[in-house]
């Protein structure tokens, strides 16, 4: 384990990973199920992106190669994306660790593993930093729904601090392959890996290649893909706009206070001591830092003003990094670096510590409390989706509902009713009252109160009568049959 800290690392989180999903219960959120509509379309050669979800080019680089394992693709993207996106936590930690033992009088002399070259007690700093760090990224708001609900929000969020580690422990060019997964992620990313890519261009001549190849292949992914399989290279931002989320009151405000609820305030009192002490000693990588997140939140607002949504999820980047800094002004009052005087001793930060705990245990709670609460959520709309995977088995498959109508839901049931009938999710009718009103074949899906599905054929042709009739049916939970019960009506 010790020589290769790296592979057991990703081996545990793998582990830990798949043990949450069976623990929580949980589905895909309505993107992530369109995501693996995506996979299935391009290996079956008939992509189309001209519906929802708005084009993304990241999880179409893993559902891609995980549709060769038809249904199966489904536990590969959930088991990576919740083990990347808790790598997230680890990364703020080594930020943090590193950050503290590098600042002057909180460590001493670095040694060539990055442990202090002092005693057991500045040894503990460190450690600290990195154990409150990785805890702030997890207790984003909202943080641990997109785990679980298997988002790519917290793995963007992940990859961000991975570049950034990877470039403080000396590897650009893996920092740069890190930035190009985030900058297909999100938009926002694209001026830092920009700026980045400009400065190793004059510094490296070997990286040359490599920041052409990441930058075309950026553009290829994001306007290359639309433009073949839909003719619009700007689908994503025309999808995101006009968005319900969208912001109606002052849209800086309103961004910037997003931004802020993400954490609590004292982690943000935290993170900004950080600052204050890394400008007093002329820290020039955490007031980088600290600069790229204020200009992350500015490209945020930029684009609100532009008319997309904004949404607090897209700057979870920059608190992230916030959440990293927090860290390393707890280390720094642990190392007793910042002494506002001569005459205080070494563990005078020790109670500030204490107290700055003891105020984020209430809106912990309170967090934990909301988790909750969403996670019975999950797992009540997780029933329902499994009923309906056994409802389409059960009245004999995706094939035959296909060729009966087009599949007709409510809308938050969509993506993934596409996705087990094999369909693009714009094939797949999201206003019921107004399909029924059509002249085409629909076949309508409706949810039963107490658990299960009420299946219904409307307009079907005279040909499809006697091959459809069976499709009119309720697949029921009841007290006598807690498994299911099918019900055939005339």
């Amino acid at each position: 384990m010790r020589r290769h800290p790296w592979w057991t690392t990703a081996v545990g989180l793998v582990l830990l990973s798949a043990a949450l999903l069976v623990w929580a219960r949980t589905r895909p959120s309505y993107d992530a199920y369109g995501w693996l509509v995506w996979g299935y379309q391009t290996l079956h050669l008939s992509l189309d992106l001209g519906g929802a979800p708005s084009w993304k080019p990241l999880p179409y680089l893993f559902t891609v190669p995980f549709a060769v394992a038809g249904h199966y693709a489904l536990w590969l993207w959930m088991i990576t994306c919740v083990a990347i996106s808790l790598s997230g936590a680890i990364f703020a930690g080594r930020i943090a660790y590193r950050l503290t033992v590098a600042f002057p009088g909180a460590g001493g002399t670095e040694t060539r593993g990055g442990e202090l070259a002092t005693g057991p007690w500045r040894r503990f700093a460190p450690v600290a930093a990195a154990v409150f760090a990785g805890a702030a990224v997890l207790g984003l708001e909202d943080y641990m729904h997109y785990i679980l609900s298997v988002q790519t929000d917290p793995m963007i969020v992940a990859f961000t601090l991975a570049a950034i580690d990877s470039h403080l422990s000396g590897r650009p060019r893996l920092a740069f392959a890190l930035g190009t997964l985030a900058s297909l992620g999100r938009p926002e990313a694209w001026p830092f890996l920009g700026l980045y890519s400009l400065w190793m261009w004059r510094r490296s001549q070997s990286m040359r290649w490599l920041l052409v190849a990441g930058w075309a292949l950026v553009a290829f992914m994001w306007f290359g893909i639309p433009t073949i399989t839909n003719h619009r290279p700007f689908v994503a931002g025309q999808l995101a706009e006009g968005s319900p989320r969208e912001l109606h009151q002052n849209k800086v405000t309103g961004t910037v206070g997003r931004f802020t609820e993400l954490e609590y305030l004292p982690v943000w009192i935290a993170a900004l001591f950080t600052v204050a002490v890394a400008f007093v000693r002329r820290n020039r990588v955490v007031l980088c830092l600290a600069a790229g997140s204020v200009l992350w939140v500015i490209v945020e607002i930029a684009f609100a003003l532009h008319g997309w949504p904004a949404l607090p999820r897209y700057v979870m980047e920059p608190a992230a990094v916030a959440a990293a800094l927090a860290g390393v002004g707890v280390g720094l009052l642990l190392a007793g670096a910042p002494r506002l005087r001569r005459g205080l001793p070494r563990w005078a930060g020790v109670p500030v510590v204490v107290v700055l705990l003891a105020t984020l245990v209430p809106g912990a709670l309170a967090r934990m409390r909301t988790e909750r609460l969403d996670l019975r959520h999950e797992r009540g709309r997780t029933h329902e989706l499994a009923l309906l995977q056994t409802t389409i088995n059960t009245l004999g498959g995706y094939r035959h509902i296909r060729n009966c109508g087009e599949p007709v839901a409510d809308v938050e049931y969509v993506s993934a009713l596409a996705w087990m009938t094999r369909l693009d999710v714009g094939y797949v009718g999201h206003r019921p009252n107004f399909e029924l009103h059509q002249r085409y074949p629909i076949v309508l899906f409706a949810p039963v109160p107490r658990g299960g599905w009420a299946v219904r054929t409307v307009h079907t042709k005279a040909r499809q009568v006697r091959r459809c009739r069976g499709l009119n049916a309720t697949y029921a939970i009841t007290r006598h049959h807690p498994g299911g019960l099918l019900i055939r009506s005339r």
